[in-house]
């Protein structure tokens, strides 16, 4: 049984109709279109189409999705399975260490998790977004699904860096992983199952393929990018259960600077322990 977002010692099989919060009869506010939240009941009634929810409202998933499709195609990736990597675009936006520590290139650490080196790890990648990503963004918002994203993205380039900077990292997969950290403490403190619905076999999966030899994968960066998300979620949804929004953003801006900081501070050191 879930529990009320702001009476959490209350069980509950009543969610807002708008932000789909559990609600026990305390927090309840009729309206025209079901039971709202506190918050939500104070907002105007948007209406909602079938074409509004299921094709316009992941609008900042899809904007990713389209960028990272534009730079792949744009670095030289083709439909083959070899590396799209050595251009113009990977030469000044992937992310290597050294360059960011000593020609302080510090836009390496957003633009290299657009970029991919290939139609698997870009396809890979894309869909694991769109899965995620649509559920997220519909369940968060546009404003708060973004936020967590990009600061799993620089905590995964963090984790990347930690492992090494003696290679070039490209990806969206720190961020990807960020978003499953963020499904699972969404579902948690909703009082649903956390790795329900496929989602615990997903993060075991990738994490094994992770570490498997021969894959060349920046392992560091899907850990930094779990954790990231994981935190990013859990402090948004904190913030919100006690009516103070801001303090979710200042929260994930605070653990943003600090991931910019760390990998700053760690990719002046020439070494791979991975």
């Amino acid at each position: 049984m879930a529990t009320c977002y702001r009476h959490p010692n209350r069980e509950t099989g009543v969610s807002c109709s708008n932000c789909g919060r559990p609600i026990c009869t305390s927090c309840m506010t009729p309206t025209s279109v079901g039971m709202r939240c506190p918050e939500c009941s104070k907002q105007k009634t948007q209406v909602r189409t079938a074409a509004t929810m299921y094709g316009g409202e992941p609008r900042v998933t899809v904007a990713i999705i389209i960028a990272c499709v534009i730079l792949f195609l744009g670095s030289g990736g083709s439909i083959g399975l070899s590396s799209s990597g050595g251009g113009w675009i990977y030469q000044h936006f992937a992310l290597y260490g050294p360059l960011v520590h000593y020609e302080h290139e510090y836009w390496r650490l957003v633009t290299s998790g657009f970029l991919h080196s290939g139609i698997f790890h870009i396809g890979f990648n894309m869909y694991l977004l769109w899965i995620l990503g649509q559920q997220l963004e519909r369940t968060l918002g546009p404003t708060r699904f973004g936020t967590i994203y990009f600061t799993a993205l620089l905590t995964g380039s963090f984790g990347a860096l930690v492992q090494t900077t003696e290679s070039v990292v490209v990806g969206a997969s720190g961020a990807v992983f960020g978003l499953m950290g963020a499904m699972v403490v969404i579902q948690w403190r909703r009082g649903l199952e956390a790795f329900g619905g496929g989602l615990g076999g997903l993060i075991v999966i990738n994490l094994v393929i992770s570490f498997l030899p021969g894959f060349n994968i920046a392992f560091g960066g899907h850990i930094g990018g779990l954790i990231g998300g994981a935190i990013a979620a859990l402090a948004i949804h904190e913030s919100d259960r006690f009516r103070k929004p801001w303090l979710g953003y200042v929260a994930c801006a605070a653990l943003a600077v600090a991931a910019v900081i760390g990998s700053v501070a760690v990719s002046g050191d020439f070494h791979s322990i991975g």
